[in-house]
């Protein structure tokens, strides 16, 4: 299996259940040795990789303990400690990096409100708030909108593409529900098994009639058959 993420661009990496996309992820994350091969993340080895921050990750939807005092705010501040270091207070521009963060994803009005109080649709986006204020080199969401509801994935989707395109941010996006992205993706990544199924533009892979709209059933059909082969 071989591919890159270049600077800017914009990645799906889909796929069925078990195909190995959260083994991927925890790889490139440097949670993971791989088994075998060679993975870089900025020259070097993601366990080697001394500038954590240059690595935006948002895991998927969990729930969060009832009683979390902590405030939208001060998550969202806490995306900025790999950048600045534990040892150095927070300045200006670590304050301005995080007023940003929460305009861009619609929850600036929240910033005072504690997370247990936050719907999950909310407190999903002050995950994905805090993931850009450290400003990251790449960010990796793995299934930001599952079960999230249509105009919170239009939301996403503009906050996404907005950061991405300002910082020339690389995204690489875990996702089966791609409609509300779809027209935005550099490429599209398929894996199946461990190996990668399809690689291209987003075109190529709708011209085999799958459709990457959001919910329709024919991507996850395509992605459990292995016959259709698509273009290469």
């Amino acid at each position: 299996m071989t591919f890159s993420v270049n600077d800017g661009e914009f990645v799906a990496l889909t796929g069925p259940n078990g195909a190995g996309k959260s083994t991927l992820l925890r790889i490139l994350l440097g949670l993971l040795p791989p088994l075998g091969g060679t993975v870089e993340v900025f020259g070097a080895s993601p366990r080697d990789l001394r500038d954590r921050w240059r690595i935006g990750y948002v895991p998927q939807r969990s729930v969060l303990p009832d009683n979390l005092p902590a405030t939208v705010e001060e998550v969202v501040a806490t995306g900025r400690l790999a950048r600045r270091g534990w040892s150095r207070r927070p300045g200006a521009v670590d304050r301005e990096a995080v007023s940003h963060a929460l305009e861009s994803v619609l929850v600036d009005d929240l910033r005072r409100r504690r997370m247990h109080e936050l719907s999950g649709g909310q407190q999903q986006r002050v995950l994905i708030a805090k993931a850009f204020a450290s400003e990251p080199d790449l960010l990796i969401l793995d299934e930001p909108v599952a079960g999230v509801d249509a105009d919170s994935q239009r939301r996403f989707r503009d906050s996404l593409v907005h950061f991405a395109r300002s910082h020339g941010t690389a995204v690489l996006l875990v996702s089966h529900e791609l409609g509300a992205v779809a027209a935005d993706l550099d490429r599209v990544l398929v894996l199946r098994q461990g190996r990668i199924a399809f690689d291209g533009r987003p075109e190529e892979l709708t011209a085999t009639g799958v459709s990457l709209g959001v919910h329709r059933t024919d991507l996850p059909l395509w992605l459990e058959d292995p016959g259709p082969t698509a273009p290469r």
